[in-house]
């Protein structure tokens, strides 16, 4: 069955590999400025997280095979949030050439591998947080060094209210293809080096 069109605008994505009955859903259909068709989808990996979950890949092939590239879809975005990136990396590897761009997110740290993988999808393990980097995972550092050195906690974790860092990446899609041309990091910020993909200047 393919995906319904006109593209939905209204529902909010949660991971593709949810149980069933899960609010929300896991990929949608939106409109760019531009008027292009771009399929979003969340799935969550399985390695060091929820083994429960539905099977990833086999639920990326079910949204691929009800939306496919360059047929219902202009572009196709996964977002694979993920603790393990060999599964980052398999995922990016099992969608290439079939998807626009897959990014990871979870572990909170911007990656360096940010690539474009041999069929043409662009990829990158980690996009990073946007929030403030002094800090243990965008919380204040006291009580997460706390809990590491005495095992005893001694209070609520705090969100860090420092400067923040926005970490993000910046892709270009072939209006051809469906398929990724460059792809480049985005740091904005105090803590971390600066890095503005240089096509959008």
């Amino acid at each position: 069955m393919r995906w319904p069109l006109p593209a939905d605008t209204t529902s909010s994505c949660a991971p593709a590999n949810y149980p069933a009955g899960t609010p929300g859903r896991g990929s949608g259909l939106f409109y760019a400025r531009n008027g292009a068709r771009i399929l979003v989808a969340n799935i969550m990996g399985r390695v060091f997280m929820h083994p429960e979950l539905d099977d990833p890949f086999k639920s990326a092939e079910s949204i691929l095979d009800a939306c496919p590239l360059k047929e219902q879809a202009d572009a196709i975005i996964f977002d694979f949030h993920a603790e393990a990136t060999s599964e980052k990396q398999c995922f990016g590897h099992f969608v290439d050439g079939r998807a626009s761009f897959v990014v990871g997110t979870h572990t909170h740290v911007p990656t360096a591998d940010h690539q474009i993988l041999n069929g043409g999808t662009a990829y990158m393990s980690d996009a990073g947080m946007c929030g403030d980097y002094d800090s243990s995972l965008g919380m204040d550092k006291e009580e997460p060094l706390n809990r590491f050195i005495s095992k005893m906690p001694k209070g609520r974790f705090e969100a860090a209210s420092g400067p923040a860092t926005i970490c993000g990446v910046g892709v270009e899609i072939s209006d051809t293809t469906g398929l990724a041309e460059k792809i480049e990091p985005l740091r904005i910020g105090p803590r971390l080096a600066e890095a503005i993909p240089s096509f959008w200047r």
